[in-house]
């Protein structure tokens, strides 16, 4: 009898401790720590004033010059090719300059995506009152459209960022990345499938949010996400049109009377010089995205929770669960801006409205307000945060 009291006890011990947060803190103690942060948060929002505007047009302003100028950099390279019989044409001249074009397209794509569309989209600028940079309007360029990345990134990542079950960004629905998900066979390739989502980012997560995976179990999710389906497949088709079709076109275009002279290189060259750079650009642009946000939330130590977790959480619990499931990569100033500043991903996670340029600011004063109450805050290098991030998802493909 004493032998089952005692497997009884261990059992609720079990459960008890299953519901408690992996820190050593009181419920008054964790609330306490909110409303440090609540303060915090107030503070910054009292004080966005003219710098902060400043910044984000400022950072718009140069993205779109660096644009323009990646443009006519692949457009002038075309102008270098060895079919033309000028002095200058050669394939030497022809890389160089197309290759630099390319790379200026992918920092203007990722300044976009991270520093400006996805800051926007969250709200941190509405409170400009500028109708050209708000929330509710702003369409970035990006397979995914921008409310629908916001329902599930805005709504169901940050609100649920961890929890087993409710947070879709928890590998993606692709990857296993934490002991508690269930194991199978399908894992085995997941190693495969990390590196075919880095190239293919943004389709990923355009297609994340339409569950596919539910397409097998019940026929009823067919109609729940056909309206989803077919905006998510005009704004891809759109996409596909101005990157692959449009942009090199006009190259064609362009060079026609060269080609009726019977100079110059081929229509079907030219198209395809064009298109190349677009596509690697895209992929650029997928595979920083990519390094960025797994670095922010996959790396070693970072806490994965239960629903039983979560349960009746209060705000001080939500933001102690923030801080546990996110992680911060250290670098200066332009490697912050070209994150989108998610490399502060703590502080953007625990203040995902906050204004982006803030988050530098912010951060010693998040991690001195952690290490006061002994909450851990895991900031590291990108090699670390990268390294741990791809052991991860090797051991996980095993059981």
């Amino acid at each position: 009898m004493k032998s089952e009291d005692m497997k009884q006890d261990r059992k609720q011990n079990l459960k008890v401790k299953s519901k408690r947060l992996p820190i050593d803190l009181s419920d008054p103690q964790i609330e306490e720590f909110g409303r440090e942060l609540d303060a915090i948060r107030e503070e910054v929002i009292d004080s966005r004033g003219a710098k902060d505007r400043k910044y984000i047009l400022t950072v718009i302003k140069v993205q779109r010059s660096l644009g323009l100028l990646a443009r006519i950099m692949i457009y002038a390279s075309i102008l270098f090719l060895p079919a033309w019989s000028h002095a200058l044409a050669s394939s030497t001249n022809f890389w160089v300059l197309i290759t630099l074009g390319t790379l200026c397209l992918a920092t203007a794509k990722i300044l976009e995506n991270m520093e400006i569309g996805h800051n926007i989209l969250h709200g941190q600028w509405d409170w400009m009152k500028d109708p050209n940079i708000q929330s509710s309007s702003w369409e970035w360029n990006h397979v995914c459209p921008s409310d629908q990345w916001m329902q599930s990134h805005n709504i169901k990542h940050h609100t649920w960022t961890n929890v087993i079950g409710k947070d879709p960004d928890i590998g993606y629905g692709l990857l296993r990345v934490t002991s508690r998900q269930r194991w199978r066979p399908f894992y085995l390739l997941q190693p495969l499938y990390a590196f075919l989502l880095a190239v293919l980012f943004e389709w990923g997560i355009a297609i994340q949010e339409l569950e596919l995976g539910k397409l097998f179990k019940r026929k009823s999710h067919a109609e729940k996400i056909r309206p989803l389906l077919q905006r998510t497949g005009t704004k891809m088709m759109k996409q596909i049109t101005k990157d692959y079709i449009l942009w090199p076109l006009l190259a064609v275009v362009m060079t026609l009377p060269f080609t009726f002279s019977g100079v110059g290189p081929s229509p079907f060259s030219v198209f395809f010089c064009v298109l190349l750079a677009n596509i690697l650009a895209n992929i650029f642009r997928n595979m920083w995205t990519y390094l960025i946000i797994f670095c922010g939330h996959f790396p070693k130590d970072v806490y994965h929770f239960t629903s039983a977790q979560v349960a009746n959480e209060t705000r001080g619990k939500w933001y102690v669960r923030q801080m546990l499931g996110s992680c911060n990569i250290r670098g200066g100033k332009l490697f912050h801006i070209l994150s989108g500043n998610l490399s502060h991903q703590i502080e953007h996670h625990l203040f995902p409205d906050l204004p982006s340029n803030r988050y530098s600011e912010l951060a010693p004063r998040v991690r001195a307000l952690a290490e006061r109450y002994q909450i851990p805050y895991n900031s590291a290098p990108l090699s670390r945060q990268f390294g741990t991030t791809v052991w991860k998802i090797l051991r996980y493909s095993f059981p």
